[in-house]
């Protein structure tokens, strides 16, 4: 499973989570984010994410 950290706080997006304070649904992939979305913890934009592989499963 691919998750996405924020490399200024560490943050970590899930997609099956989404992020539904900021109006993001469940089930959305973090390339299907608004290019406006920015990290909710620190307010970094999505290049400041890198992407972790996991094993996993959610």
């Amino acid at each position: 499973m691919i998750h996405h950290i924020c490399e200024l706080c560490g943050y970590e997006y899930h997609p099956a989570e989404g992020d539904p304070e900021n109006g993001i649904e469940e089930n959305t992939d973090f390339e299907d984010l608004p290019e406006t979305w920015l990290c909710p913890m620190c307010g970094a934009a999505k290049e400041d994410f890198a992407e972790e592989y996991t094993e996993d499963e959610e």
